[in-house]
C-alpha cells in the first residue's frame, strides 16, 4: 500500500482576510437600553464568616465508601470545622480519620465527605465541651442548633443587606417577572444609597430537623401550649396508658406515658396487662424493687411484651421534659435465641426506629455500642456475657437487662448471673415459662435477682418458707405442718405476686386450635425387658446403690435401655465406659446390635405410617440424645419419608433457615423434623406440624413443656397432637412421677393452685426396680378406682364424701369373704384417707385432670355405641388405629385435651 505524504488541513474562514483572524464584533447597545446599568450590590455571606472565624463542632455518624445496598454506618466521630477546613476524629479510638475543606453552615441530617469518609451530622457540641475531652469520654451535654448559636440561625441566615433595586428584583421574582428585564418606566428613579435590612422567613431546613421520608411516624405533632403534651395520643382508640407516679419532682409536671400505637395495636388483652405490669414494677410502684420476673407459660407472647416495654421506656418518660427512662438496654439469652430476638426487634419495629446490636462473635467492635449513639439495645448470649462483662462497664452504663429463659440462672454462683450483677443494674426481668423448676430454692434464687434483699437471705428463706411448704405437701403430712405450710405457702404467693405475673395457655383458647396430650405407656418388648433385668441382677448394680457417680452412669444406662438396647453399643470412633464393658456381656449380642427389641421404636413406626397415609399433616420428633435421633433418622430412611434435622452440631446460622423451610414445605419435601431438646426445644416455631413425638423424658419438666410448646403457637392452624413416650414400669415411668411432683410444687407457688404432691419419697426411692404388672404403677399409686375406662372416680368418692353425714346410720352392704380383695381395699381406704384430710383437694390433681384409658378396653369394644365413647375419650383418630392393632404395645394411655 502506497502512503500519502502528511497533508496538515487548512480552515479557511468566509470572514477571514489574507489568513488574518477576525476582528471581534463590538458590542453595542438598543437605543432603549442606552442608560448605564446599576451595579450589582454585594452581599456578605455571615454564615460562611461566623463558621470560618469561630469554628463549628458537631457529634457525627461514619463510614467507609462502599456500594452495599444497605449501608450501616462504621461508628461515632467529631467533627471541628475551623477556618473553612475540617477534621474528623473517631470517638472510640481518638485517632484523626481525615481533613478537608468545609465551608458551608451543618445542620443535623446533613451529609458530606471528609478525608474519604463518608459522614452524617448528628448533633451540634459546644466550644467548651470539644475542648474539654467530654465526647471521647461518651458524656457530652449535647445541646440543640438553635441553642448553640441562635444567631447564626435566627440572625445570620435570615437577615440579608439589600438596596431598594435588590427589594424590586425580588418582588419581580416573585411575580413571575424576568428579574433580568428593565423594571417599568415609573419605578427607573435612582435608588437611594442608604440600604434597608430585610428579614426574610426560615429556610426549610432551619426549620424543620432532617427526618427519614418514608419512615411512618405516629408522634403527636407539638403545639405553643405550656401543658405537658404527652408524645403518643392518649384519647385515641384502644390507646394504651401507663399508670402514672405517685409523686413528682419540684417544678416539674407529670405527662401521661402512651405506648406507640405501631405496637400497641397487635398486642392482646393479657400482653396488653403485662406490658402495664412490667412498667410499674420497672418504674418502681408496685414494691420495693425495680425487679420484675413475667412467667407466663410458652407461645403467649413475652417477647413483644418485652420489645413493647423496652420501645417505651427508651422514648418516654413520665416526668415532662426529662431524658428517656432508659438509654442501653441489654437482653441476655441462650446462643441459640439471639438471631430470634434480633429478628424480632425488625419484625415489630423495622431496622430505622431503634438501633439493635448484635454481639455473636469476638470481632465486633463492643465500643459502639457502649460509647456510641447508634445503638440503644444489645443482644447476647449467656456464655458471651462472661467474656466482656468488664467492657460492658465502660461509657454510660446500662440501665436495664432482660434475662430471657432466666431459670437458667438456678444458683447464686451461677456466672452468668453474676456477670449480669457486676454490671450493677437496679433494673432487671427475666422471662421464664417455668421460674420453679426443681425446688424453691432456685425459685429464691430468681427473686433475689430481680429484688435483691427482698426475701432476706437464702438459709432464713429455707427456714422460713422452703423446709415447712416442702413438708406440707408430702401425703402424710401432720395437721401442724398442713396448716404451718399452708400459711406460709399464701405468703410466699402473696410477696411474689407483687413483682411476678403469670398467664397459662388457658388465655389462648380463642387464639390457639385445641391441643391434646397423650402419656403413651408402652409396654417393653420380651428382649428389652430381658436387657434391664440383668442390668439390675449385675453385681455393678448393687456397687451403684452406694456410690452416687456410679449411680447416675447406671441412670444414663438405664434411659438408653428404655429408648433402646442397641443404644448400649459405642461407636467405632469411641472407647466404651468400664460400666458398659461390664454390662454389654449380659446382653444378647443379637439384641444389642437391632433396634428391634425398642418398644418406643415400634409404637413410632406404626404411628408415622398412620399419620403419613391418612392425613396431610407432619410430625416433630424430639430426643435428649443425638445417637436416639440417629436411630430414629435411620428409621424414617428405611420408610423414605423426608425429614430435616437440628441438634447441637447444627450451625447457628442455618437454623433458622431450615425452620422456616419446614415451615413452608409440603409433607412430600420434609415430613418429619427430628430436634434436640437440648439444641432446639426453646424459642423455635416448628408451627409447620401439627403432631410432636417426645421419644423420651428429662429429669426436668420445664425441658418437656419447652418443646411440646414448639407447635402450639401463634399461627398454628390445625388442631395439635402430643405424645410422650414412657416404657411401662421402668426409669421412665419413675421420672414422670418425678415430674408430677415437681409440677404440683411449681403449681403451688407459681400459678397459685392449692395442689399436693401426689407421691410420697418412700415411693420415688425405688428408681431401678422393674414393675412388670399389667396396669402402670402411676395409675395404682393414684388411687383411681376407674379400671382404666377414663377416669371419674375422684368425683364419685367425693360426692360419697359429701353425702357420708346424711347416711350415718346406713349400714354398708355385706360381701363374701372370697369375694373381698384385701391388697385392693387396703390400697383404696389409704388413699381415701390420705384424700380426706383439710386443705387436700384432690380434684385439683395434675393426673386427676386426665383421662385413664386401658388400651384392652379399647380392644375389646364391640358395639358402635361403645366405639363412639372411647373415640370421644381418646380425641384422636390415627391413636385410636394404632391402639387397636393386635400387636400394639400399648398397655395404658393418659389422656388430656383442652377441647
Amino acid at each position: 500500500m502506497i502512503r500519502k505524504p502528511f497533508r496538515p488541513p487548512t480552515f479557511v474562514r468566509p470572514d477571514s482576510r489574507n489568513g488574518e483572524p477576525p476582528q471581534k464584533k463590538r458590542r453595542t447597545s438598543s437605543d432603549n437600553s442606552k442608560k448605564s446599568r446599576k451595579p450589582l450590590v454585594s452581599v456578605r455571606n455571615y454564615a460562611a464568616s461566623a463558621i470560618s472565624e469561630a469554628g463549628r463542632y458537631y457529634t457525627v455518624l461514619w463510614r467507609k465508601y462502599n456500594t452495599k445496598k444497605n449501608k450501616t454506618w462504621d461508628g461515632d466521630g467529631l467533627l471541628s470545622i475551623v477556618g473553612g477546613y475540617a477534621v474528623l476524629a473517631d470517638i472510640d479510638t481518638r485517632k484523626e480519620l481525615g481533613r478537608g475543606p468545609c465551608g458551608r453552615p451543618l445542620l443535623p441530617g446533613s451529609t458530606m465527605s471528609v478525608g474519604g469518609k463518608e459522614i452524617e451530622i448528628d448533633g451540634v457540641i459546644s466550644k467548651e465541651d470539644y475542648f474539654s475531652g467530654r465526647p471521647f469520654l461518651g458524656i457530652t451535654s449535647q445541646t440543640s442548633l438553635k441553642e448553640s448559636e441562635p444567631s447564626l440561625l435566627e440572625d445570620d441566615l435570615d437577615l440579608k443587606i439589600i438596596s431598594k433595586a435588590g427589594k424590586m428584583s425580588q418582588s419581580y421574582t416573585k411575580h413571575g417577572k424576568n428579574p433580568d428585564a428593565d423594571p417599568p418606566p415609573d419605578e427607573t428613579e435612582e435608588a437611594p444609597a442608604e440600604t434597608t435590612l430585610i428579614s426574610f422567613s426560615k429556610p426549610h431546613v432551619a426549620r424543620k430537623h432532617f427526618k427519614t421520608p418514608l419512615l411512618s411516624c405516629t408522634i403527636v405533632p407539638r403545639t405553643n401550649s405550656k401543658a405537658p403534651q404527652p408524645r403518643h395520643d392518649p384519647n385515641q382508640t384502644n390507646a394504651l396508658i401507663m399508670k402514672r407516679p405517685a409523686t413528682c419532682p419540684k417544678d416539674k409536671q407529670i405527662v401521661d406515658v402512651v405506648v406507640d400505637p405501631i405496637l400497641g395495636k397487635h398486642l392482646r388483652d393479657h400482653q396488653r396487662d403485662g406490658v402495664k405490669f412490667l412498667y410499674e414494677c420497672i418504674m418502681g410502684m408496685r414494691s420495693e424493687g425495680e425487679g420484675a420476673i413475667l412467667a407466663d407459660e410458652m407461645g403467649l407472647g413475652k417477647t413483644l411484651q418485652t420489645i413493647t416495654l423496652l420501645w417505651t421506656l427508651l422514648k418516654q418518660n413520665p416526668i415532662y421534659e426529662n431524658a428517656p427512662v432508659v438509654n442501653k438496654a441489654l437482653i441476655v439469652c441462650p446462643a441459640g435465641l439471639v438471631e430470634n430476638w434480633r429478628r424480632e426487634f425488625r419484625k415489630w419495629l423495622g431496622n430505622e426506629r431503634v438501633g439493635v446490636f448484635v454481639y455473636d462473635n469476638r470481632k465486633k467492635k463492643l465500643t459502639n455500642f457502649t460509647m456510641g449513639k447508634a445503638y440503644n439495645i444489645m443482644i447476647i448470649g449467656y456464655e458471651m456475657l462472661r467474656v466482656v462483662q468488664e467492657e460492658l462497664k465502660r461509657g454510660s452504663g446500662i440501665d436495664i437487662v432482660i434475662a430471657d429463659e432466666g431459670h437458667r440462672l438456678k444458683t447464686a454462683n451461677n456466672k452468668a448471673m453474676l456477670a449480669i450483677e457486676s454490671l450493677n443494674t437496679e433494673r432487671r426481668i427475666i422471662l421464664s415459662g417455668t421460674p420453679l423448676q426443681n425446688d424453691l430454692g432456685e425459685f429464691f434464687t430468681a427473686i433475689d435477682f430481680v429484688n435483691p434483699g427482698l426475701l432476706g437471705k437464702r438459709s432464713a428463706f429455707k427456714r422460713e418458707f422452703e423446709a415447712p411448704i416442702v413438708r406440707s405437701r408430702q401425703p402424710y403430712a401432720s395437721e401442724a405442718e398442713l396448716e404451718k405450710g399452708e400459711a406460709r405457702w399464701k405468703e410466699l404467693v402473696s410477696l411474689t405476686s407483687r413483682f411476678m405475673i403469670r398467664r397459662t395457655a388457658e388465655v389462648l383458647t380463642k387464639y390457639l386450635p385445641p391441643k391434646t396430650e397423650h402419656i403413651v405407656f408402652c409396654k417393653p418388648t420380651v428382649a428389652q425387658a430381658a436387657a434391664y433385668r440383668s442390668i439390675l441382677k449385675s453385681p455393678i448394680f448393687s456397687v451403684a446403690l452406694g456410690n452416687s457417680d456410679m449411680a447416675l452412669q447406671l441412670i444414663s444406662v438405664l434411659k438408653k435401655v428404655c429408648n433402646s438396647p442397641s443404644l448400649l453399643k459405642s461407636k467405632e470412633d469411641d472407647t466404651p465406659s468400664e460400666m458398659l464393658q461390664t454390662l454389654l456381656p449380659l446382653i444378647p449380642p443379637n439384641v444389642v446390635s437391632s433396634h428391634a427389641s425398642s418398644v418406643k421404636l415400634r409404637v413410632l413406626d406404626s404411628l408415622l405410617h398412620r399419620i403419613y397415609t391418612s392425613t396431610p399433616e407432619k410430625v416433630v420428633i424430639v430426643s435428649n440424645y443425638t445417637t436416639t435421633l440417629d436411630m430414629i433418622e435411620r428409621l424414617l430412611t428405611s420408610l423414605s419419608y423426608s425429614f430435616l434435622r437440628l441438634d447441637g452440631s447444627t450451625p447457628a446460622s442455618k437454623r433458622q433457615a431450615l425452620v422456616e423451610k419446614f415451615n413452608k414445605t409440603d409433607k412430600k419435601a420434609s415430613f418429619a423434623f427430628l430436634l434436640s431438646a437440648k439444641s432446639g426445644g426453646v424459642g423455635l416455631n416448628l408451627i409447620g406440624a401439627s403432631r410432636i413425638v417426645l421419644f423420651d423424658i428429662d429429669w426436668n419438666p420445664a425441658t418437656d413443656l419447652q418443646a411440646m410448646a414448639r407447635i402450639h403457637r401463634d399461627g398454628q392452624k390445625l388442631p395439635c397432637k402430643i405424645y410422650r413416650f414412657l416404657v411401662q414400669g421402668a426409669l421412665d415411668e419413675k421420672i414422670y412421677q418425678r415430674q408430677v411432683m415437681k409440677q404440683g410444687l411449681a403449681n403451688a407457688v407459681v400459678d397459685n393452685k392449692a395442689s399436693t404432691s401426689t407421691f410420697s419419697r418412700e415411693e420415688l426411692q425405688n428408681l431401678f426396680k422393674l414393675d412388670e404388672r399389667d396396669q402402670p404403677q402411676t395409675h395404682g399409686l393414684l388411687g383411681c378406682m376407674c379400671e382404666g375406662r377414663g377416669g371419674g372416680e375422684v368425683e364419685d368418692m367425693e360426692a360419697e364424701e359429701s353425702e357420708e353425714g346424711e347416711e350415718e346410720d346406713a349400714l354398708p352392704s355385706l360381701q363374701r369373704a372370697s369375694e373381698v380383695d384385701m391388697d385392693e381395699q387396703e390400697a383404696r381406704i389409704k388413699n381415701h384417707r390420705a384424700r380426706g384430710r383439710p386443705g387436700d383437694q384432690p380434684k385439683l390433681r395434675m393426673l386427676m385432670e386426665y383421662a385413664h384409658v386401658d388400651t384392652k378396653f379399647i380392644r375389646s369394644v364391640q358395639e358402635q355405641e361403645k366405639e363412639d365413647e372411647v373415640a370421644v375419650l381418646v380425641d384422636d383418630d390415627v391413636l385410636l388405629e394404632v391402639l387397636k392393632e393386635e400387636d400394639c404395645r400399648v398397655s395404658f394411655l393418659l389422656t388430656k385435651s383442652s377441647s
